[in-house]
């Protein structure tokens, strides 16, 4: 086990901020493709995306720190370093705001458009903590805002556009994971409904959080198929386009493993659930492969236009 300090920054949520890279792999792809020198892109996109991996971990000490009394109640969340008593409650806030402050520096550096969308998401996280965690829809909702923020910093920190569709998909999508994530609080708080811990938001439904997940799963399906068969896409990737929306079948097991998880009890990271769950794992590592080798392999584009005229 990681030593408390380290494990009080979440280091295997950083992975969530990979999509502040989503707007470099399409514009290196679209765009971008051809240019001899992308080296400035590459390092603000690497740069913006390790300013929101700090402000996040800022964000995840103080909140430990608030929350250490509830967290003690939790069958999961009672082994965090504060609520475990390996860190204190006041070093975890010292840290948390030392790493806040660094992340708003090096937004700055990159770009003032980038520290705007940071200064933004450091705004939505303080109203998040203080107050919007604990109402119901409204918790998911901004979680949510806060994922696209950073597809937008990553527009902006490579000097484009922000497309539409981007922020449609990334929306629903994280709307799901945060429904996955509540209906795992819920289904935690059923096994252990003698500790005394609830969900904060007063989510007591599974039948509303299922029904939550059926339509944003739906939503996130048909935004994803929509953009790749869209004359938007194939306008940036020409008949790469369809390669992505081949894809889809992956992102279907991954919405279903999360669900079927959820239900269990067994989400209380989305992230970590599909590092457990085998066929999740596979599903997002075929599918990034897929993403990979349909936008970046010159045999792969040639096949394709040969099969879909």
């Amino acid at each position: 086990m990681l030593p408390g300090p380290i494990r009080l920054l979440r280091p295997g949520d950083w992975t969530k901020n990979a999509f502040v890279l989503v707007p470099l792999v399409f514009w290196l792809a679209g765009d971008g493709r051809g240019e001899a020198d992308t080296g400035d892109e590459v390092r603000n996109a690497i740069l913006t995306a390790l300013a929101f991996c700090m402000a996040g971990s800022g964000f995840y000490s103080v909140n430990d720190a608030l929350d250490a009394d509830e967290d003690r109640r939790h069958p999961v969340k009672c082994r965090r370093p504060v609520a475990s008593g390996e860190v204190s409650a006041s070093t975890a806030v010292a840290i948390g705001l030392a790493l806040i402050a660094g992340a708003l520096a090096l937004a700055w550096w990159v770009r003032p458009a980038v520290l705007g969308v940071i200064g933004t998401y450091v705004a939505l996280q303080v109203a998040y903590n203080a107050r919007l965690k604990r109402v119901r829809l409204v918790d998911v909702v901004t979680v949510a805002a806060g994922f696209v923020l950073r597809a937008v910093a990553g527009a902006l920190a490579i000097g484009i556009g922000v497309s539409t569709w981007l922020v449609v998909v990334v929306y629903a999508l994280t709307l799901f994971l945060g429904f996955v994530k509540r209906l795992g609080d819920l289904r935690a708080a059923e096994a252990v409904a003698d500790a005394g811990w609830r969900p904060r938001a007063g989510y007591g439904s599974a039948e509303d959080l299922n029904w939550l997940l059926a339509v944003t799963g739906s939503v996130t399906m048909m935004s994803y198929l929509v953009y790749t068969l869209s004359d938007h896409a194939r306008g940036i990737f020409g008949v790469r386009a369809t390669g992505l929306a081949l894809l889809a079948p992956f992102v279907f097991v991954v919405i279903h493993r999360l669900y079927l998880r959820a239900n269990q009890g067994k989400a209380d990271s989305p992230v970590a659930a599909v590092i457990a769950d085998g066929a999740a794992r596979a599903a997002t590592a075929l599918f990034a492969a897929g993403v990979g080798i349909v936008l970046f392999w010159p045999p792969a584009e040639q096949a394709i236009a040969a099969v879909f005229r």
